[in-house]
């Protein structure tokens, strides 16, 4: 089988696994594409790059569908935009070379992908507890609600743009403790934004720097786009939590992997 067919199956299993579960983006493609032998810096700069082409035609149904409550949108980016920008910065600035920065990307990403497993284990549970919150009275959006979105979200970007994890599975969970009175709609939407505009910004960060292949890039979309509309179409028939677990707990091995063993 050639490069291309390879990179195009595996565009095709995530996107699949993003249809069925809404998580795969960062979590599965990058960990895929390093145990293919891409080298880490442009397996990270280029999943940003797919995370955010592949989030785009969601991210656009929530806003259609009035999904998307943007004070917290821009409470986020308020926040993750400038650590995006000042982590690249730094990178950029220092002359981090690629010996150097692969180790590192290697110990964030573990990380995140445990931080990604934890989360998707435990989000049955932070779903009942915001449910339980969500009767009480009281305001839906507060001001403390959003200075701590704006710093969770500066703390997050340079883990996110090292990594290219965490923009969508952590982001969620993080909104579900910070308004438990919003709908899970209105939460996904504008995480998924949110997750867009990130991707996007750190993806060029790296490009800038020469850490995106374009032609992988182009294949990874061209598996992912049909297989997502296909895992999205079959999600209503597929036991989402127990595909959740299983999920979640590759990632922790993965993570395992990463954090000890690279």
């Amino acid at each position: 089988m050639s490069a291309v067919a390879v990179y195009v199956s595996v565009g095709a299993l995530v996107g699949f696994s993003i249809g069925l579960t809404g998580v795969g983006g960062g979590s599965l493609m990058t960990p895929l594409l390093l145990a293919l032998g891409v080298p880490t810096p442009i397996a990270i700069g280029t999943d940003l790059l797919y995370a955010s082409v592949t989030k785009a035609g969601s991210a656009f149904l929530h806003w259609r569908r009035q999904h998307v409550r943007w004070r917290v949108v821009v409470a986020l980016a308020s926040g993750s935009l400038p650590g995006t920008l000042l982590t690249l910065f730094c990178l950029h600035h220092f002359h981090v070379q690629s010996a150097l920065l692969a180790p590192l990307m290697h110990r964030v990403l573990g990380v995140m992908l445990l931080l990604t497993g934890l989360s998707l284990i435990g989000k049955r549970r932070l779903q009942a507890q915001a449910l339980h919150r969500e009767l009480r009275p009281g305001p839906e959006i507060t001001r403390s609600s959003l200075l701590l979105s704006t710093g969770t979200g500066f703390l997050l970007a340079p883990l996110i743009t090292l990594s290219s994890v965490g923009a969508g599975a952590i982001g969620v969970v993080v909104l579900m403790r910070l308004y438990p009175r919003l709908r899970t709609q209105e939460l996904m939407g504008s995480d998924v934004v949110h997750a867009v505009l990130l991707s996007a910004i750190a993806g060029y960060g790296h490009a800038r720097a020469g850490y995106v292949d374009f032609h992988l890039l182009l294949a990874l979309c061209a598996g992912s786009l049909p297989a997502t509309l296909l895992g999205t179409h079959l999600s209503t028939r597929a036991p989402e939590q127990t595909l959740r677990y299983i999920l979640g707990t590759t990632l922790l091995v993965v993570a395992g992997k990463f954090v000890f063993f690279y």
